[in-house]
C-alpha cells in the first residue's frame, strides 16, 4: 500500500531529474561537433520551469508536457530577443549611414558655395586688373592697426579661393631718414601685411612681397599729408602671368 503511493511521486522525480540532467548546456553563438546549435539559455530555463510546473500539476506525464511547452516558450523568447538585437544593430547602422550622408551633403553644399563665390570673384576680376586694399602706418612703425585687419582677412580668404591669382604686397616709406632705414621699414610693413594674409588662408606661394623704401615718394620736404600717404602697403590681386616680378 505504501509502496504504491510512493511509486508515482518517485517516478515523477526520476523523470524530472533525468530531463534536467539531459538539458543541453547553454553556449550561445556556438555549434557542436554534429553541426547543431545548442539550446538557448531561455529554452533551458523554459524546460526546467515547465518540468516543475507540469510535475506539480500532472505528475510525470504533466512534467513531460510542461517541459515541452516550456522549451517552446523559451525558444520563442530567445528568437524574439535575437530579432530585437538584430533590429537594434540595423538601426544603429542606419543612423550612422544617415549621419555620414548628412555630412556628405554638408560638404557638397560648402564646396558648391565656394565654387559659386570663386566664379563670382572671377567675373569681377575679369573686369578689373586692380582689386585690392591699402594699409596705412604711423611714422617709423610697422604695426597694423585694428581697422585694417578685417579688410585684409577678407581679401586674403577671397584670394585663397582663387588658385589662378597672385597677390602683390608692396611696402613704402616716406622720404625722411636714410635709404637703408626706409628699405627695412617698408619691408617690415609688407611682411606684416603678408602675415595677416597668410592667417586668412592665402599660401605664401601666391604672394609677391616687395619693399620699395622711399624710392617712389613724391612728397616735398615738410609735406605732412604727403608723408602719411607714403607710409603704406598696397595689396593688389592680379591674374597670374608668364612673367612674375621678383621680390625685393
Amino acid at each position: 500500500m505504501n509502496t504504491t503511493k510512493l511509486r508515482g511521486p518517485t517516478l515523477g522525480l526520476t523523470l524530472v531529474a533525468a530531463c534536467v540532467a539531459a538539458l543541453p548546456v547553454h553556449a550561445q553563438g556556438r555549434v557542436d561537433a554534429q553541426g547543431r546549435t545548442p539550446a538557448s539559455k531561455q529554452e533551458n530555463i523554459g524546460v526546467v520551469s515547465g518540468l516543475a510546473v507540469g510535475a506539480a500539476a500532472g505528475g510525470p506525464f504533466g512534467a513531460i508536457i510542461g517541459a515541452a511547452a516550456g522549451a517552446w516558450l523559451g525558444d520563442k523568447y530567445h528568437k524574439k530577443a535575437v530579432e530585437n538585437a538584430t533590429l537594434s544593430n540595423d538601426l544603429s547602422k542606419s543612423e550612422a549611414q544617415r549621419q555620414a550622408l548628412t555630412k556628405n551633403i554638408g560638404d557638397l553644399h560648402s564646396e558648391l558655395l565656394a565654387q559659386k563665390q570663386a566664379s563670382q570673384f572671377g567675373a569681377v576680376l575679369s573686369q578689373t586688373d586692380d582689386l585690392g586694399t591699402d594699409v596705412s602706418f604711423r611714422t617709423n612703425d610697422a604695426s597694423i592697426n585694428a581697422t585694417s585687419l578685417s579688410p585684409l582677412l577678407k581679401l586674403g580668404a577671397l584670394a585663397a579661393a582663387m588658385p589662378d591669382v597672385k597677390v602683390r604686397v608692396a611696402g613704402y616709406a616716406d622720404p625722411r631718414g636714410s635709404e637703408e632705414l626706409n628699405d627695412k621699414l617698408s619691408k617690415d610693413r609688407a611682411e606684416a601685411v603678408a602675415a595677416v594674409l597668410t592667417q586668412a588662408g592665402l599660401s605664401p606661394d601666391q604672394m609677391i612681397v616687395e619693399a620699395h623704401g622711399k624710392s617712389e615718394s613724391e612728397s616735398c620736404d615738410g609735406d605732412v599729408d604727403g608723408y602719411a600717404f607714403d607710409r603704406r602697403v598696397t595689396v593688389r590681386i592680379e591674374r597670374k602671368s608668364g612673367q612674375e616680378v621678383a621680390s625685393r
